[in-house]
């Protein structure tokens, strides 16, 4: 009986849950195809905005802007999140390991605006130096590469968690296996490792892209004029008031989110239930 109220109070608090964090996307979707101006004040079903959202030159620009950097950032954040992550769970004893790993995971903890307020002043620094010696720092001018540096960094300290954390869970017989049989390293992380470990690379990439798109306080210490994001122009819009496209650029951005996130999903279920079934096929051949 106390199993059976657990289960309904549990079954209620996922509902409540659930409810909580969709019921203001389906508002904010289908408030994307009201014909008013005012954004609260429904006039009707229309598409108006989508054709407009599409005309707008400064949106377009930031989404593209968003969308590069995002990706960038996202795969330097993997390569390095990589590399952090396996040293830190395979290599058990190294000299300044607790430094290292709670520098890694500093940018987790550490508030915004002091890690764009470091960087930027990093940046400046480095600028004086190279130009002192006669160089040219131009190229460390805001704007696009300050931006990926600032998110990359920002995206590493999540995905070596994410590596981490995946690389602590698998068995390391495979590996101890192969290099009993002479494999070297680097073939052994290549051939045994990484494909272990894909899934949590691909979720890991995914997270960076999305604390990339949707990032505001770093951005707004790394960009320059011309370089503004996506979150920089909704912000710097809605606070002139809201406006419809803004709706319709959300609703565009959850259907392509909500589409990658499945079909990924679908993909890395598909390569379990195939490892799975060719582990047991293995298996009932040896017996």
């Amino acid at each position: 009986m106390q199993g059976n109220k657990m289960s309904w109070f549990l079954k209620l608090a996922l509902l409540l849950g659930l409810a909580f964090l969709y019921i203001p996307l389906i508002i904010l979707v289908i408030y994307s195809f009201n014909d008013s101006k005012l954004v609260t004040v429904w006039g009707g079903f229309s598409t108006r905005w989508y054709p407009e959202l599409f005309q707008d030159e400064e949106i377009l620009s930031a989404v593209w802007l968003s969308l590069k950097i995002a990706a960038a950032s996202s795969l330097a954040a993997v390569a390095l999140g990589t590399m952090a992550g396996y040293a830190l769970a395979r290599i058990k004893r190294f000299r300044g390991a607790m430094l290292f790993g709670g520098m890694v995971s500093a940018p987790m903890v550490m508030p915004d605006v002091i890690t764009g307020l470091s960087m930027l002043l990093l940046i400046i620094q480095v600028q004086g130096l190279i130009q002192q010696i006669g160089g040219n720092a131009d190229w460390l001018d805001r704007g696009f590469f300050t931006i990926f540096l600032g998110h990359a960094t920002l995206c590493m300290a999540y995905i070596t968690v994410v590596i981490r954390a995946r690389l602590m869970e698998l068995d390391q017989s495979l590996e101890e296996a192969a290099m009993d049989l002479g494999a070297r390293p680097a073939k052994i992380f290549f051939v045994i490792t990484l494909p272990l470990i894909a899934p949590a690379i691909a979720s890991g990439f995914l997270l960076g892209i999305t604390l990339s798109l949707d990032d505001l306080v770093i951005t707004s210490f790394m960009s320059g004029p011309g370089s503004s994001t996506l979150p920089q122009v909704v912000f710097s819009r809605i606070r002139l008031g809201l406006n419809p496209e803004m709706n319709v650029l959300a609703t565009i951005m959850i259907g392509i989110v909500g589409t990658l996130v499945l079909a990924i999903n679908y993909l890395m279920m598909r390569q379990t239930t195939k490892r799975e079934r060719e582990a047991q096929s293995a298996y009932q051949t040896e017996v």
